[in-house]
């Protein structure tokens, strides 16, 4: 039996050849109509993740448009952002649990509409505990309010 990846892992692994970018077609055609799109590598995500500022907020949206902005595409999957984040969340708390210090922000990151990602370690409760919650103003935050409350770092 092969040996299960580490979160660590899942993030770093650059064998299924992203980032790829292609135009809409089919199903994403249907979905988004004409264009192009980006599906990012996990690094990527994380990268990015890692940018917001301390007391701000991102959505997975405002990542996906990033992310196209860099590929120079029309879209970024929100499917694959959030898969992608929710790994990056995942390898930052096995990274915090081996001792480091600096690890990824995965709680300045949200659901595209705003809300708390239950799915990240330990769940709303444990991102509640997080020293950028409160300054943020996470618990009232609305998606319009996000749109000002991002702040990239270089």
């Amino acid at each position: 039996m092969a040996k299960k990846k580490t979160w660590s892992e899942k993030l770093h692994d650059d064998s299924k050849g992203l980032p790829n970018v292609g135009r809409n077609s089919g199903k994403l055609f249907r979905q988004w109509g004409a264009g192009t799109h980006v599906i990012p590598a996990p690094i990527e995500v994380d990268e990015l993740m890692r940018k917001v500022r301390k007391g701000r907020l991102a959505t997975i949206e405002q990542l996906c448009r990033k992310l196209a902005e860099k590929h120079g595409v029309d879209r970024g999957c929100p499917l694959t952002t959030g898969i992608f984040a929710w790994i990056a969340a995942y390898a930052a708390d096995e990274a915090e649990s081996a001792g480091k210090k600096r690890i990824t922000p995965y709680w300045r990151t949200l659901k595209s509409d705003g809300q708390l990602n239950p799915k990240y370690p330990g769940g709303v409760e444990n991102l509640k505990t997080r020293p950028s919650f409160y300054t943020a103003g996470a618990i009232s935050a609305s998606v319009g309010s996000l749109a000002a409350s991002a702040r990239w770092s270089s």
